[in-house]
C-alpha cells in the first residue's frame, strides 16, 4: 500500500485492456455484488461474519483498484476510473493511488524513502528524530501481526497529515479530489445507515479498517532494500484463496516485469519462466505461500524500518 509521498497525476495509456477480459468482469461483479449483499444483510447477521466478509470485499476492491490503473478491465480510462472511483476503504481518494503507484513502477530505487512512494522505510535522521515510542510503534509495524493492527492507522494519518500539509502549503493539485472524495464517503455513509442501518463507526469497524488491514497482508513484504534492483521485490506463491484475493499480485516480480498483464495472465508466465524468474528474486521467495510468512514474521520484524542505504 502506500506511504504519502504522492506523485504528479497522469495515465497510464500504454497499459490498456486486452481482449474481453471476462474474468476481470466477474470479479468485478463478485465485490460489488458482495458488498451489497453483506450491506443488505447487516441486520440480520453477527458481527463475526459481518467483519471478515466486509473485510474481504474492501480489500478485494482495492485490489480491483490495482487492476484498474493498470488498464483493466476496458480498453477506455474513464470507465476504468469510474468503476474504481468508490471509496469503499475510504483513506484514500482513488487518484493519489493511481498517480502514487504509476510512480513507484517508475523509480529505479525501489524501496527508497525517498523516491518510492510505496516505501515504509525511513532515513537515519528521520528515525533519530521520532523518538523511542516511534521506533517501538514502527518495530512492531514491522512485523505481520503489527502491519495488520497498527499499519492502517500510520497509512492513513501519514497520508492525511502530509496531504494537509501541502494544501496549506499552496499545493492545490488534489484538493478537489479531497472534496469530491469526502462528499463521496458522507454520501455512502448516509445511505448506508439510512436504507440499511450501518453507521459510519460500524463502517469504519467491519468494512474499512479491516479491509485494509487485509490489504496490508500483501504488501507487508512484497518489497526490501537489496543492493541491485534484482531481489527487491518478492514472489509469494499463495494458494488460490489469498492469490483471488490479491488478484494474483503475490507473484509480484512477474507484475513488475509485466504491468501490463491482466491479473488472470500471471500465473501462466510465471509458470512458463519461474526459473529465471527465482533467479531474479535473490532468495526473496516464499514458496509456502502467505502462511509461512505468518509462521516466520508473525511477532519478528522482518528488518528494521531505516533504509540502509
Amino acid at each position: 500500500m502506500l506511504n504519502p509521498f504522492i506523485s504528479t497525476a497522469r495515465s497510464d495509456n500504454s497499459c490498456v485492456a486486452r481482449n474481453s477480459e471476462i474474468p476481470t468482469w466477474i470479479v468485478l461483479s463478485g465485490i460489488y455484488g458482495g458488498w451489497f449483499s453483506v450491506a443488505w444483510l447487516f441486520e440480520s447477521l453477527p458481527w463475526w461474519i459481518v467483519a471478515p466478509a466486509g473485510a474481504w470485499f474492501v480489500a478485494w476492491h482495492n485490489s480491483f483498484q490495482h487492476e484498474a490503473l493498470h488498464g483493466h478491465p476496458s480498453r477506455h480510462v474513464w470507465l476504468n476510473e469510474l468503476l474504481a472511483w468508490p471509496p469503499l476503504c475510504l483513506w484514500i481518494p482513488y487518484p493519489l493511488y493511481r498517480d502514487s503507484h504509476h510512480a513507484h513502477h517508475e523509480t529505479p530505487t525501489l524501496t527508497h524513502p525517498f523516491d518510492d512512494p510505496e516505501s515504509w522505510y525511513l532515513t537515519n535522521s528521520q528515525w533519530a528524530r521520532i523518538g523511542p515510542l516511534g521506533r517501538a510503534v514502527l518495530v512492531f509495524n514491522n512485523t505481520l501481526v503489527g502491519r495488520m493492527a497498527v499499519g492502517p492507522w500510520l497509512a492513513a494519518t501519514a497520508l492525511w497529515k502530509k496531504q494537509f500539509l501541502a494544501i496549506a502549503a499552496g499545493d492545490r493539485r488534489y484538493l478537489g479530489v479531497w472534496v469530491l472524495h469526502i462528499a463521496l464517503c458522507a454520501l455512502m455513509f448516509a445511505w448506508l445507515w439510512r436504507a440499511y442501518g450501518i453507521s459510519p463507526l460500524d463502517y469504519v469497524l467491519m468494512f474499512a479498517w479491516p479491509g485494509l488491514s487485509l490489504s496490508l497482508i500483501r504488501s507487508y513484504y512484497e518489497h526490501r532494500p537489496a543492493p541491485e534492483l534484482d531481489g527487491r521485490t518478492a514472489i509469494v506463491e499463495a494458494g488460490p484463496l489469498m492469490s483471488l484475493l490479491f488478484l494474483n499480485n503475490n507473484l509480484h516480480v512477474v507484475h513488475h516485469d509485466r504491468p501490463d498483464l491482466p491479473w488472470y495472465s500471471l500465473p501462466a508466465t510465471y509458470r512458463r519462466d519461474r526459473q529465471e524468474i527465482l533467479r531474479r528474486a535473490n532468495g526473496f521467495h516464499f514458496p509456502g505461500g502467505y502462511l509461512e510468512i505468518a509462521r516466520r514474521l508473525a511477532f519478528r520484524p522482518k528488518d528494521l524500518p531505516v533504509h540502509p542505504d
